[in-house]
């Protein structure tokens, strides 16, 4: 399938301006997790490579929070990637790094595989909930207990690493975090802060390491909503992959309208290094 948007003179809307950087998602762009481990998409480490000698600045952007970003690097490297821990723009760092700014002491609804991003942190009476990609630590005791810590607190903090609905493993959706994080927005009447994508000062703070402004910027990601909708809403162009989790009914979304449609990221890079 080609890549769709509408194109001047053959070249897509998307790179009718001048592109300086790009933010990269990984699950669901770069490979393909499972409980086995995954499966690289194919043509996306030759596309990472030919980015990086073109001499664009790349910064890979993810929601994931069930590992440390070393074990992520790891993790890819098996696939054939090549990057390095200050190239990844991960949520958990950046939850830490406000819970220190402001004194917290976090309850954490995390999978085991993330916690030690907060590793030597004062967790002695937590007042204030840290809820990311759980799985099956979502159970209704930690769930409670989180909500009760909530409800009972004066000033509530309730942070998140993500929003997502769901996510892909192998050939199956999986449900996310977002929808534990909403209960417990409902059940306490509080406001998450989310810390991950889709947030304006996710994007924007990985866009800062980089040094690059949001309108020469490109985001590439397959979750609609969290990647190209999250993207957008800051003035980054948004490009969906047919990747990961897409599904063909995204092509009609109701709110969201990315600036184009690829088929994966290597016909993305290929596009960029005709065009741009």
């Amino acid at each position: 399938m080609a890549a769709t948007g509408e194109e001047t003179d053959g070249r897509p809307s998307w790179l009718v301006r001048k592109i300086r950087g790009l933010l990269l998602d990984i699950s669901g762009v770069l490979y393909n997790g499972s409980e086995g481990g995954g499966e690289v998409i194919p043509g996306s480490v030759e596309a990472v490579e030919k980015l990086k000698a073109a001499g664009y600045k790349v910064q890979f952007c993810t929601n994931e929070d069930q590992c440390t970003r070393e074990q992520l690097v790891h993790k890819l490297a098996r696939f054939g990637f090549k990057l390095l821990p200050t190239e990844l723009h991960a949520p958990s760092p950046v939850a830490r790094k406000l819970l220190q700014e402001r004194n917290l002491r976090p309850l954490l609804l995390m999978h085991p595989g993330g916690l030690a991003e907060f590793e030597g942190m004062d967790f002695l009476n937590p007042n204030c909930v840290v809820i990311g990609g759980a799985e099956d630590q979502f159970t209704y005791e930690r769930m409670n207990k989180a909500f009760r810590l909530l409800l009972n607190s004066d000033n509530p903090v309730l942070l998140a690493t993500g929003c997502g609905r769901y996510y892909r493993s192998g050939s199956n959706l999986l449900l996310d975090g977002g929808p534990y994080t909403k209960a417990l927005e409902f059940a306490c009447d509080v406001k998450a802060e989310i810390v991950g994508k889709p947030a304006a000062t996710f994007f924007l703070a990985a866009l800062e390491g980089i040094h690059v402004s949001p309108e020469d910027a490109v985001m590439i990601g397959d979750d609609i909503v969290s990647d190209v909708g999250g993207a957008q809403a800051c003035g980054i162009r948004g490009v969906q992959v047919r990747t990961g989790k897409f599904r063909p009914e995204d092509e009609n979304h109701p709110t969201v309208k990315p600036d184009g449609y690829v088929d994966n990221l290597a016909q993305a890079v290929d596009l960029i290094l005709k065009y741009n």
